[in-house]
């Protein structure tokens, strides 16, 4: 077969890759920019806001299991009462530690708090094909809180693919929910079910997109080469597409361009690469296992990624979690309500430090 992809796979690679960043929630528009305005219009890094992104700790690296070097950064309190809880923060699909950047500033100095790009995302070390699925984002995540929060109290915070992380976790070492993990927030995420869920698409176009997207993605996948000569970029179409699918109300231009720097960043292969593990993600059994921490779930009521109706199935599964949802807000309230969940993740780290104090949850 020819190096080369076909017109017909890159056609299909084009679409695939298209539903692939409406998952992320914010690089359809640049796929679509590609497709139909060949770059007119880019806009660059530089015309970001200067405080986003720029917020730094000190930077540490883990080695995975499989040999990935993870980038970590931590910010640790200057109270050493506060420095006794870490809380650990995983983000989402196709962007990186620094879409945490209205939490990071919230949550500075009330606890030890780590952050870490997932593999293949942001600072991280490139990983290989075959360990771009959840079940490996669980472990890396259990070898981030085995090389820097080994001892002690936990929180954790997962929002989208970070969530699916933290159930892959509860998945394969539950002792650390009833140990050390005091309380856990889902931010806008799923337990499964991702396939059968229309992704934002017009009614009948999601059952095909899941029906076609695994074997392109393997497709493009093999031609990582070719694919990754693509490159991703940034229009006022791309703009309004990336308002459309990550936020539910009205966002600001610099929040939206903030989201699709980060997925920008991202390798477009790495995005195909991701998508079939996230269809595959099925975490509903393992949701017993929260029962054990003060759970805190939250959505957006115009999330086109992870609907409401996936949250409601974890809450349904978790009897007396807190459960929130966010008027006007779609898949990224992290920056467009970032005032509600901040408040939200505050008051939850109130109650675990009760918990804690009381000799209630973890052990």
């Amino acid at each position: 077969m020819s190096p080369e992809v076909t017109p017909a796979l890159r056609v299909a690679g084009r679409g695939l890759l298209a539903a692939g960043a409406l998952a992320a929630g914010a690089a359809l528009g640049a796929i679509a920019e590609r497709s139909l305005l060949r770059a007119s219009g880019s806009a660059g890094a530089d015309e970001l806001p200067e405080d986003f992104g720029s917020l730094r700790g000190a930077v540490h690296e883990v080695v995975a299991d499989d040999g990935t070097v993870l980038h970590v950064e931590i910010d640790d309190p200057d109270d050493p009462e506060a420095a006794g809880l870490t809380v650990v923060f995983a983000h989402g699909y196709a962007l990186n530690l620094d879409s945490w950047h209205y939490q990071r500033l919230a949550m500075r100095g009330k606890a030890r708090l780590v952050f870490y790009d997932q593999r293949s995302h942001g600072r991280s070390g490139r990983a290989e094909f075959d360990t771009h699925h959840v079940d490996q984002l669980g472990r890396d995540l259990g070898s981030v809180i085995d090389a820097f929060a080994p001892t002690g109290p936990l929180m954790l915070v997962g929002h989208s693919m970070g969530g699916m992380t933290i159930m892959a976790l509860a998945a394969q070492r539950p002792e650390l929910f009833t140990d050390r993990i005091y309380g856990v927030a889902l931010i806008a995420t799923t337990a499964g079910g991702l396939a059968n869920g229309p992704l934002g698409l017009p009614p009948g176009l999601g059952h095909v997109f899941h029906r076609i997207a695994p074997p392109v993605a393997a497709a493009l996948a093999r031609r990582k080469g070719v694919v990754e000569r693509l490159r991703w970029n940034h229009s006022d179409l791309g703009l309004l597409l990336t308002r459309l699918y990550s936020f539910g109300s009205t966002a600001t231009e610099q929040a939206s361009r903030f989201v699709a720097s980060m997925v920008s960043a991202t390798p477009i292969d790495v995005v195909a690469e991701f998508l079939p593990a996230l269809q595959e993600h099925d975490k509903r059994e393992v949701l017993e296992v929260f029962q054990n921490v003060e759970l805190l779930v939250i959505v957006g009521d115009t999330d086109r990624l992870t609907p409401k109706e996936q949250s409601d199935e974890i809450v349904r599964r978790v009897p007396g979690a807190e459960y929130v949802i966010v008027p006007d807000s779609g898949h990224m309230l992290t920056l467009e309500k970032h005032q509600e969940v901040d408040e939200h993740l505050l008051t939850l780290l109130e109650r675990v430090r009760r918990d804690i104090g009381s000799g209630a949850g973890a052990a």
